[in-house]
């Protein structure tokens, strides 16, 4: 019997054990120490974003990033529904209601195309996701809320350290997401990181961080005593979380090298399959370039996908589905009473399957991967006979 591939393993430089002594030996493992500086500088420096704020976790952010969009009851955020949970609880949070929008079948991402449309009196923002890493077409959108007087936050969860047009995605809009949770390809356990553009934003993101206070300020020698002055909550990450982090961000590129690698070998691997149409395997926009954050593919209909699931399952690995689209979530329906469709965003979410996909991953992990997913379409028999 083969030992089992999980869906997800987190890459381990090295250095992880000893920063975090360090940590620990400077006194100081609360927030923004020296290790929480320097996980801010790096990114700042490397994707030229004008602040980076370390926070506890990509959901921190994308609350930040809520309230700073000055979101109140009965106004309106238009985003995708084929996202994580917290990219629409953010906007829940502030009393505000989600609108979503389909997603293009290219890329899974956001149809700008349809943006305009959904466009209301009541519309303050717009959340664009930036699904397996692959940018959406942020030029169009920047227009679209340039027109309208819109605030573009990005949720780049999964986007970190990929690019559109040369540009590194949180860097692009007002405001953006990062997320370094466990299944990302820069860990730290949980840990997330608010990006802001817009230097009007900077001084009000540092007091919500800082639970609404005016600290940072008074740390500068700006005010003579801090005090509560706007609503904010504890989003700033432990020191200890940062020092795990710095280590990973240092090696940034060699994890990337990897994790390359293990992308194209999926992508040649698989491609027979795909030319007898029996899957479709990912593909990027030329003005995209991806952070291999994931490898998924799009059976041609959930019957198969649910049975190639079970029949990996059987052969001792790990593939997962996401997401449940949120418009058809228990929670979701309360906004998305009407019960307009969004038909490829129900489509491809009940075909997709994520391979298992990490830094170290063999490729005699990878091949046997391949082969079972190839034993499965390719048999004769009727796929769901192991469901």
């Amino acid at each position: 019997m083969h030992p089992p591939i999980p869906f997800n393993k987190p890459f381990i430089t090295g250095k992880e054990i000893e920063y975090i002594s360090a940590a620990i030996s400077n006194s100081g493992i609360a927030a923004d120490g020296y290790f929480t500086r320097r996980c801010a500088e790096l990114l700042s420096e490397r994707f030229s974003i004008p602040k980076v704020l370390m926070t506890s976790s990509c959901t921190s952010a994308l609350e930040m990033a809520a309230l700073l969009c000055d979101l109140n009851g009965g106004d309106e955020v238009i985003m995708p529904s084929f996202t994580f949970v917290s990219t629409a609880n953010a906007v829940v949070r502030c009393g505000a209601k989600p609108i979503f929008v389909d997603i293009r079948a290219e890329t899974l991402n956001i149809d700008e195309r349809l943006i305009e449309d959904s466009i209301t009196s009541k519309t303050k923002a717009i959340f664009v996701v930036h699904y397996a890493g692959v940018s959406c077409e942020m030029d169009r959108i920047k227009g679209i809320a340039e027109k309208h007087g819109l605030v573009v936050v990005e949720d780049a969860a999964q986007g970190v350290n990929a690019t559109y047009k040369g540009r590194a995605l949180g860097s692009i809009g007002h405001l953006g997401a990062y997320s370094f949770h466990d299944t990302k390809n820069y860990v730290s356990g949980e840990g997330g990181a608010l990006c802001v553009n817009d230097s009007r934003l900077v001084e009000r993101a540092e007091i919500i961080r800082d639970k609404g206070t005016n600290r940072s300020q008074f740390f500068r020698g700006a005010v003579d005593k801090y005090t509560w002055v706007d609503e904010g909550s504890s989003f700033a990450p432990a020191e200890i979380t940062c020092a795990f982090l710095l280590a990973q961000l240092e090696a940034m590129d060699e994890i990337t090298v990897r994790r390359r690698a293990v992308y194209q070998f999926y992508l040649e691997s698989l491609s027979p399959l795909a030319e007898q149409e029996l899957l479709t395997i990912p593909t990027a926009p030329e003005n995209c370039e991806t952070n291999y954050h994931m490898f998924h593919i799009l059976l041609n209909d959930m019957k198969t996908r649910d049975g190639l699931m079970a029949h990996l399952k059987h052969d001792g690995i790990s593939a997962v589905f996401h997401y449940v689209p949120l418009h058809s979530s228990v929670m979701g329906r309360k906004y998305w009473q009407n019960g307009e469709s969004l038909a490829i965003t129900d489509d491809l979410s009940s075909r997709l399957l994520r391979l298992p996909f990490y830094a170290d991953i063999t490729t005699d992990e990878q091949a046997r991967v391949v082969n079972s997913i190839s034993e499965f379409l390719e048999r004769p028999v009727s796929h769901s006979s192991r469901q």
